[in-house]
This record gives C-alpha cells, sequence and structure tokens, in this order.
C-alpha cells in the first residue's frame, strides 16, 4: 500500500517572514535601486513618490536621488504594466513586461468596446504612436487627436486604447524627486531608443514572482500580473519547485534555494508607501494583512501609507509639516513604540534630511 505524503503546511507567520525576507523588509538590503527594482519586478507608482519610500523601506543607506537619477537617465521608468496600473521598472523590464501582461491590456480593452463601435484598433495604434513619437502627448491630447479621426466614438476610450495597444512610458520630469510636471507619454522604444523585446516565457516569469513574493500558489501569482491561465507555466515548472500548502489547504510553489526564515525571526518596523506591493500580491493577503485589519489601509480607491509591525500591517502613517504621525491600530507595547520611533526617524533622515519633524503617535484608529 502506497503511503501517501502531503506537502508540508506554512501558516501565516511562516509566510510572512519567508515573503519579507524577498522584499528586503527583515534588514536593509545591500542591493542598489536598479537592482531592487528589477528584483522586485516593479513599484507600484500610481503616485510619484510611493517608489521612493518603497526603496527607502527596504535599501541600506537609500536616498531619493539614487531612483531619481535612474528615471532621469532613462535606466527605469514609469508605465502600466501589471494590474493595469503604473508600475516604476527598469528599462529592461518594461520592454519585456510590458509584452508579458498584453493580453490582460487586450482584455481591458473589451470594457470600452461600446465606445470603440466602428473604430479600427489597429489603425488607432498606427496614428497614436505616430503622435506619441513625434512629441510627447498627454491623454487629454491624445483624446482630442483621436476624436478628430473618429468623432463618433468616446474620446476617454480612444485614449485608454491607444495606452492599452502602445507600451506608453510617462516622460520625465514626472516621476523625479522634487520635481513636478504632468502626465506626457511616449512609446517605450522612442523613450529607450531600442525596439520592444519578445514576452519572455511564462516559467521565466514565474521564476521571478517566487523570488520576490513566494511562497505563492497560482492565484497570487494572477492577482500579481492581472493575467489568467498560468497554471499550466507551474505544472510544467513542478518538478523543480518545492510544493506546500497554507493553512487553508491552498498549494504553494518555491524556489528551492529561496529563504523560509524561522516564524520566529524578528522583524523591524517599516514605512510603506501608499499601493506598495507586498500588500496587493497575493489572492489571500493574510500573510501580512492580519483579518482584524483587512480593508483598513483603503478608503474607496485610495490608498493610505501603512505601518508595519511585526511584519503585519499595524496601522499607517502621514508626514505632516513638523511630524511624521503614526497612527496605529491597536496600542503598542513600549519596546515597539521605541522601534517605531527609531524606524521613523531612519525614513526621515534618509528622506527629509534637514527637515525638522517629530515622530508623533497620533489617535489610534478606529474601525
Amino acid at each position: 500500500m502506497t503511503k501517501t505524503t502531503h506537502p508540508p503546511v506554512l501558516d501565516a507567520r511562516a509566510l510572512n517572514r519567508a515573503t519579507l525576507d524577498r522584499q528586503a523588509l527583515l534588514r536593509p538590503s545591500s542591493l542598489s535601486a536598479r537592482e531592487a527594482v528589477e528584483h522586485l519586478l516593479g513599484l507600484q507608482a500610481q503616485n510619484v513618490k510611493p517608489p521612493y519610500y518603497a526603496l527607502a523601506a527596504r535599501l541600506d543607506g537609500f536616498v531619493p536621488e539614487d531612483l531619481s537619477k535612474l528615471m532621469a537617465g532613462r535606466e527605469v521608468v514609469r508605465i502600466v504594466s501589471m494590474r493595469s496600473t503604473i508600475h516604476t521598472h527598469t528599462a529592461d523590464d518594461c520592454l519585456t513586461l510590458r509584452p508579458f501582461v498584453q493580453p490582460a491590456r487586450d482584455r481591458e480593452l473589451t470594457y470600452f468596446r461600446k465606445g470603440l463601435a466602428g473604430v479600427d484598433l489597429d489603425l488607432l495604434a498606427v496614428l497614436a504612436r505616430e503622435l506619441v513619437e513625434t512629441e510627447p502627448r498627454t491623454m487629454k491630447q491624445l483624446r482630442e487627436a483621436l476624436s478628430a479621426r473618429w468623432p463618433d466614438a468616446d474620446p476617454q476610450s480612444l485614449a485608454v486604447a491607444a495606452r492599452c495597444r502602445l507600451p506608453l512610458v510617462q516622460v520625465t520630469p514626472r516621476g523625479l524627486w522634487g520635481r513636478s510636471g504632468q502626465v506626457a507619454l511616449t512609446t517605450a522604444e522612442h523613450w529607450l531608443g531600442r525596439p520592444a523585446q519578445p514576452a519572455p516565457a511564462p516559467e521565466d516569469v514565474v521564476l521571478r514572482h517566487l523570488a520576490a513574493f513566494g511562497p505563492a500558489s497560482v492565484k497570487d501569482m494572477q492577482t500579481w500580473s492581472g493575467l489568467t491561465r498560468l497554471r499550466e507555466a507551474f505544472e510544467r515548472l513542478r518538478p523543480r519547485l518545492l510544493v506546500f500548502r497554507d493553512e487553508r489547504g491552498v498549494e504553494l510553489f518555491d524556489l528551492p534555494d529561496a529563504p523560509r526564515p524561522d516564524p520566529r525571526t524578528p522583524a523591524p518596523p517599516r514605512f510603506l508607501p501608499e499601493f506598495d506591493n507586498l500588500l496587493l500580491s497575493h489572492a489571500d493577503r493574510g500573510r501580512v494583512v492580519p483579518s482584524a485589519h483587512r480593508g483598513r489601509a483603503w478608503q474607496g480607491n485610495q490608498a493610505y501609507c501603512t505601518l508595519l509591525v511585526d511584519g503585519f500591517l499595524a496601522g499607517l502613517w502621514r508626514l505632516d509639516p513638523d511630524a511624521l504621525v503614526v497612527e496605529p491600530f491597536a496600542a503598542l507595547t513600549r519596546a515597539e513604540r521605541a522601534d517605531v520611533v527609531e524606524e521613523g526617524e531612519r525614513m526621515l533622515a534618509a528622506m527629509h534630511p534637514g527637515e525638522p519633524r517629530d515622530v508623533r503617535f497620533g489617535t489610534v484608529a478606529r474601525t
């Protein structure tokens, strides 16, 4: 009689420590800003500042100019990619990961088909490319120019179609630290001076995803990427991967040599920006977000800056003119408060040197 073996179970705390380690949140990493952006497969960048704070929470000695110089030098770019959201990617990943998620952009277009009735999308892509490669264009300018060609179509749908069909990057000064600039777009190929690359094999991206976000399920990667039907890629990789289960019985895959620290490993407080991928890249966010705090980092479509204590979501934070204000969800111990203050002072020194700010505790946020 063959004895059935069951995959080992990883509880929420074990998954938390493994993911934090790969996210460079257990200890400051010596990676450069560029290496970190590549390892993390990009940084969520709905707003300009979050990628900077994301790296400040992860990297040893990071200062905003480290990322700003990369953006000014076109070594990193801002582009719509995973989950139809803006990410900061390395130039190489921009030219490969954007094609990788193209099926999701094609699917997104189906939501706008009513406003695109009678529009030749291939012709639209050709015309939009000519427009933005002649000079960077805002979405308003794209709407107006494309509406002149298709006056009966919905202007917003026309601009969205251009964004879905073409890899449009936001040109600088948008995205530079301490600078302002409206969103103006051109193609990635034009901005970077080289052609797009073929989409990587799904298996290659699965391996990178596990290195940055694992252990992970098929649904986790689908949540992160916005793609569907990725199980076949995991199945092809199964002989090369370790298999676990979470406490609900969901199958998790992992790289054999990836770190899976002792669940008792200390996790220092971390100040994360709004929309940090740590909180967005798993179908089950319980490895970072306790059930009692589910939904507390959001209000409508607005995300708050979040505080991790002992590796888990524990509060919110904001910058006031004279203070870093921390709002924990529950009372912290004296030791936890001291650690939060120390980490807050470290973050302020890196991100806002010479700007006098205290670390203050606000009213405990209520549900």
